[in-house]
């Protein structure tokens, strides 16, 4: 079946049963009704997508690129949570979302040969070469958790405050000796030499320079911890190289509330009570936080409304990048605010 099958059985042109799929607003209802109609008798599915592509010079289709695998990154609630929630905002614009690993083949790289009308890059380091491939090829970009490169748009999450707000309250609990655990991917697992030079990646600096913006001027003893990813193995094995110190300290800041948890939970193993002898802060206020015994003090990020102003900044991208009427002017960088949440995993510092 083909498009001139249908047109000659309803007796009408190409053109009208093109745009009964594609433009309906240039056909009356009762029009329309009846060219699907007809189509649907003669299972007819519509204009090939392909062509369509051509004939608008739009596909219809975002990408969001990841760091690891798809199967992978939805293993992450966090970024799962996100992930939910730009989709939904995309969905009444009829953009279709296009998962994008960072990996390809020598033949296949998804961020070069994906057609899309725009992308965002989650949490990417900059010179990866999928990102390199999305800058080539001029789309329109949206960087969320990362600092935008060239003349894209950006979505991050104000961490700073949020992380000193989360060791400024340790102190006025009377902690001065504190560690934090942080991702440092590539560097080895274990003490880091210098507190304030912790951690790699965007996400993981700001969160130990908010940490530190406090720790140092109180003049704590810190101690930083790197863990090569966000993920319960290495969190496991960050929590028993901080429960082996010499000098243990009585609170511990975490890059996330996987790793607080997964603290936790080491520490009851060991005996030690939380936040009797240790206390436990997370990052995120996921799921995981309130689920944790006892439940988590942790840093809250608003996951929906990032999901929420990350689609709707990328396509507000597009339409600048199509010269469309209203469209920004330039790109658009937002901040997306934190706040500290007080829970039971945190106490007093110990006596004795």
């Amino acid at each position: 079946m083909t498009l001139q099958t249908v047109a000659d059985e309803v007796g009408v042109s190409r053109m009208t049963v093109s745009n009964a799929f594609s433009r309906p607003d240039q056909l009356s209802a009762e029009l329309r009704e009846r060219v699907l109609a007809a189509a649907d008798r003669l299972g007819y599915v519509g204009p090939d997508p392909a062509a369509r592509v051509l004939a608008r010079g739009t596909t219809g289709a975002v990408g969001v690129l990841l760091t690891e695998s798809v199967g992978t990154a939805f293993q992450d609630p966090i970024a799962a949570a996100f992930f939910g929630s730009v989709a939904e905002e995309l969905a009444p614009t009829g953009l279709a979302v296009a998962l994008l690993p960072s990996t390809g083949t020598e033949q296949t790289v998804p961020a070069r040969d994906v057609p899309m009308d725009g992308a965002l890059v989650y949490s990417c380091a900059g010179d990866m070469t999928a990102v390199t491939w999305l800058l080539r090829r001029k789309l329109p970009l949206v960087f969320v958790d990362q600092p935008p490169t060239g003349d894209a748009s950006s979505v991050l999450l104000d961490d700073r405050p949020g992380a000193r707000a989360a060791a400024q309250h340790l102190l006025d609990l009377g902690h001065r000796r504190i560690a934090f655990l942080t991702t440092a991917f590539g560097l080895p697992d274990g003490v880091a030499p210098d507190p304030a030079d912790a951690g790699i990646g965007y996400v993981s600096r700001e969160r130990v320079a908010g940490w530190m913006s406090a720790l140092g001027p109180a003049g704590a003893q810190v101690t930083a911890i790197h863990i090569t990813d966000n993920s319960e193995e290495f969190a496991e094995a960050g929590a028993r190289t901080l429960l082996d110190l010499p000098e243990r300290p009585t609170a511990v800041l975490c890059f996330s509330d996987l790793v607080a948890w997964t603290v936790e939970r080491v520490a009851r193993e060991r005996g030690l009570a939380v936040p009797g002898d240790l206390s436990v802060v997370g990052y995120d206020d996921s799921p995981l936080a309130r689920a944790a015994q006892p439940q988590l003090t942790t840093v809250r990020q608003d996951l929906a409304a990032k999901g929420r102003v990350a689609a709707t900044t990328l396509t507000r991208a597009i339409a600048r990048a199509r010269g469309e009427e209203g469209a920004p002017t330039g790109p658009e960088h937002v901040l997306v605010p934190t706040e500290l949440v007080v829970r039971a995993s945190t106490g007093p510092v110990p006596q004795g």
